[in-house]
């Protein structure tokens, strides 16, 4: 009989992607004891064909900067059953959301680069948009709350080991 297995999805948006890494060797880690438990159904830092359906959970790094990231963040949301949001600038917008306080002088500065890349007025935050069911804190993310909300759900969806 085959072990059923986490379907997870790892989504990265406006960041510096260093939870990513964190993640990926965290992987470099665990991959025994991973392999027969965790199915990646989409990642693009590690798989050229993603699958978008199906995802029990989405893991979702950076701040939201455009509609664009807007839309597929409410699509990643629609299609999985769980969303946690990892490391800050998910979690708060920060250090991203730092041009969200500037004053009127830096705002006509940069609005030039606000409109080429067809930014939104304000960051948000993964919160601000999408219902959420866990967060992971840090920058890059914590390992420790990492692994403890991914058990959690490995626990929470009924995956053992082969």
């Amino acid at each position: 009989m085959k072990s059923k297995k986490l379907k997870i999805g790892w989504f990265s948006f406006t960041c510096c992607e260093d939870s990513t890494m964190v993640w990926i060797e965290l992987m470099n880690e665990n991959f025994f004891k991973w392999k027969d438990m965790i199915d990646i159904r989409h990642a693009r830092v590690l798989k050229k064909r993603n699958k978008l359906s199906g995802i029990d959970v989405a893991f979702v790094e950076g701040a939201i900067t455009t509609e664009q990231d807007a839309k597929k963040l409410r699509t990643i949301r629609k299609n999985s059953k769980k969303l946690v949001m990892i490391g800050s600038c998910a979690i708060n917008g920060m250090p991203a959301a730092q041009r969200n306080t500037f004053n009127d002088e830096l705002k006509k500065e940069i609005e030039f680069l606000i409109i080429r890349f067809k930014q939104t007025p304000n960051v948000r935050s993964v919160k601000d948009i999408v219902p959420v069911d866990d967060e992971v804190q840090g920058c890059p993310m914590d390992e420790s709350a990492f692994l403890a909300v991914l058990n959690k759900y490995i626990k929470e969806f009924g995956v053992s080991s082969a």
